[in-house]
């Protein structure tokens, strides 16, 4: 990357923008293979950003039959209900993410101890596509729109479909 640019500072000046930029120079390019070269720069870049991001943490058993994976405001909910679950004895953990790109270096492996992953999202259930995208898990979105946070029956319930 070029040096990081205090506005106004001389010999650090550098055009930013939306068009493609030459390697090294900074300057518009629109040459295919200085493209090519650009975009694997910037993915190197996300991918080198995963050593920063710490692994996620799965709470209860490392395996079993349900993992709930949650982001954001669905914390409490899903740590509440799955603490109710394993309780009652039952083969679920959950898992929260504080990093979506890139995830954590370790999601892959967690996910492929359980059998179903719930992910539970206050939108259409965003991550979830992501998650079987890139790990080619079939998650099980778990969505609710309707500006309210999930209640812990609602989950629970949820998971009870499963085990």
């Amino acid at each position: 990357a070029r040096p990081y640019a205090i506005p106004g500072t001389p010999g650090l000046e550098h055009r930013i923008g939306g068009i493609e930029k030459q390697h090294i120079t900074g300057n518009v390019n629109y040459d295919p293979e200085n493209h090519h070269l650009m975009v694997k720069l910037r993915q190197e870049k996300i991918d080198r950003a995963a050593n920063d991001v710490p692994l996620v943490e799965v709470f209860g058993e490392p395996k079993g039959k349900v993992l709930v994976l949650g982001w954001g405001s669905t914390y409490g909910s899903i740590s509440t209900a799955v603490e109710k679950l394993q309780s009652e004895g039952k083969s679920v953990s959950s898992a929260h993410l504080r990093y979506l790109n890139p995830f954590p270096r370790n999601l892959g492996e967690v996910l492929a101890g359980f059998e179903t992953v719930i992910v539970p999202e206050m939108n259409l259930g965003q991550l979830a596509t992501m998650v079987r995208a890139k790990y080619l898990v079939d998650a099980v979105a778990f969505s609710k729109v309707k500006g309210r946070p999930f209640q812990i029956r609602e989950i629970v319930r949820k998971v009870e479909e499963y085990l």
